[in-house]
């Protein structure tokens, strides 16, 4: 639908109210389908428990559930070929759309996205929901914006409000869904964007707590705050989490990369070394299969022994890396939180054999290591250390959560490991090529923040060499909208409204923020 340029500049000014009524509706049927989402791998994993015990009694039976393997493989392939969109996470496709370099078919994308992650979780590939969870709620929102006819300015904020509300359903985490989506999704922390975005996802927690309840998903026992002659630790760990994050990032890469450069392998049958290796270790090494709920648990339980965590965490990565890399529907968001958690129990117990460090204090580290360790991967710390304390329900850590957030961030960056989605958005691209609608001419807004030091902050609108194809429509600054003139000076803090046609917003949105923020 083509939108006439006066009336959405008029529809901006209004835009804010408009936008928590249309949160609210995202976050409802969001929400929904995200609830039905775990619900469906909840039943997944049992299914998956109940058939392995099943086909256990006999090698007949095992071999009868290698075959049923081998048919789901080609059935999730099948969903890959029909609809590329599908594959992986969902995260990194998303972050394509929000730059207008990719498009997805929000009724494609929806029953594919939600079968592929069905039968990838049911066969026990080491995959997470979180990832599906987000992509659903991303064309939840997509599809309202269509059925509403919305312009592509505001469809994207609904397709931000729907990542919203897919983590905050997935993981009862409200808040780290709203940071998530602010912080990876959309990158752009306005008050209209924050307002919808907080409606989405409360709304959305809201109704999945409703049917599953309000239990956090981590259900274990931190005893005592850390004490603070014990703080080294948490640097040294965080030391360790950046550089094992450093080399998560270049293994998961180099994984998917060996999977493109043999020829023989396609979406099909390159899913059938996942499957495979699910079926064999169904039979032998039980606990590597899903998501990894259950090695929490045998960490914090303290039920493993050091020989037997290092072996699982080896075992895990691998195998977590294989069924990622392969394109399988689903996501690396919990698989990574898993073993981040075998690290930091890995390092408690350490501590406790060398350092005399008190047993009590093992699940400390497990629950530290979760967040250091997604920061080292993702490079959101803010998400992650709310993320954290919402699916543990734990606040008392907030001030190790935060140092060992920092300390992995930034022995990340130095060892230059990019953001694991950018990354694979980068990936998805170049085999793709960067996917526009030409000859488009409808107009997009866009929006972006100005930081300190940028080369926008303290200049005149008319000092900037402004990239081709961009109108400067306003600057919004406290509340108050500037209609900007060439002697108008730009102010860190403020938000910089411009217009393109849909066709250039890809290359504008990255001109446009290397303005604002370098």
């Amino acid at each position: 639908m083509k939108h006439d340029t006066s009336q959405m500049i008029k529809r901006e000014e209004h835009l804010p109210v408009i936008l928590i009524g249309e949160g609210l509706l995202v976050g409802m049927i969001g929400g929904l389908i995200v609830l039905a989402y775990r619900i469906a791998l909840k039943y997944a994993g049992k299914w998956m428990d109940e058939i392995i015990t099943f086909a256990g009694q006999s090698p007949m039976r095992m071999a009868g559930w290698m075959l049923v393997l081998m048919v789901l493989a080609v059935l999730v392939g099948l969903l890959v070929r029909w609809e590329p969109m599908i594959s992986g996470s969902g995260i990194p496709q998303l972050e394509g759309e929000m730059a207008g370099k990719l498009s997805q078919k929000w009724w494609r994308v929806l029953p594919a996205k939600f079968a592929g992650g069905f039968l990838s979780l049911l066969a026990g590939l080491s995959l997470g929901r979180e990832g599906p969870s987000i992509q659903l709620g991303a064309m939840a929102g997509k599809g309202i914006s269509k059925l509403l006819k919305r312009d592509r300015t505001e469809e994207k904020f609904l397709l931000t409000c729907g990542a919203s509300a897919g983590l905050s359903a997935a993981f009862h985490a409200p808040l780290a869904g709203v940071m998530f989506s602010l912080e990876e999704v959309h990158k752009n922390f306005s008050v209209s964007v924050l307002i919808s975005v907080m409606t989405a996802s409360i709304t959305a927690d809201y109704i999945s707590s409703q049917f599953i309840g309000i239990e956090p998903v981590f259900q274990f026992d931190i005893g005592n705050v850390l004490p603070q002659n014990y703080y080294w630790m948490i640097v040294v760990l965080g030391v360790i989490l950046g550089c094992f994050g450093a080399f998560y990032n270049w293994f998961t890469l180099t994984v998917q990369a060996m999977y493109k450069k043999v020829s023989w392998l396609n979406e099909v049958t390159r899913l059938l070394i996942p499957f495979t290796l699910a079926g064999i270790f169904a039979f032998t090494v039980p606990e590597l299969l899903g998501s990894g709920h259950e090695l929490i648990d045998l960490m914090t339980d303290h039920k493993l022994l050091l020989g037997g965590a290092i072996f699982l965490l080896a075992a895990k990565f691998v195998f977590s890396a294989i069924c990622f890399g392969s394109g399988a529907p689903g996501g690396i968001f919990f698989p990574l939180l898993v073993l981040g958690a075998l690290t930091g129990g890995i390092f408690g117990m350490i501590g406790v054999n060398y350092f005399g460090m008190d047993p009590d204090y093992i699940n400390n580290f497990v629950l530290l290591a979760m967040a250091g360790y997604f920061t080292a991967i993702v490079r959101a710390p803010l998400t992650g250390i709310i993320l954290i304390f919402e699916m543990t329900g734990s606040v008392s850590q907030m001030l190790s959560l935060s140092i060992i957030s920092i300390v992995a961030y930034i022995v990340a960056t130095l060892l230059k490991s990019d953001p694991i989605y950018e990354s694979l958005l980068e990936r998805l691209l170049a085999g793709r090529g960067e996917r526009k609608e030409e000859g488009s001419r409808e107009k997009v807004l866009m929006r972006q923040s100005v930081m300190f030091g940028s080369a926008a902050a303290d200049h005149e609108v008319g000092e900037i060499q402004w990239p081709d194809h961009c109108l400067l429509v306003s600057i919004q600054r406290s509340g108050r909208e500037i209609i900007p003139r060439g002697n108008t000076m730009i102010r860190a803090g403020d938000v910089l409204v411009t217009m393109t046609e849909e066709q250039y917003a890809g290359e504008m949105h990255d001109e446009v923020r290397e303005i604002c923020e370098e």
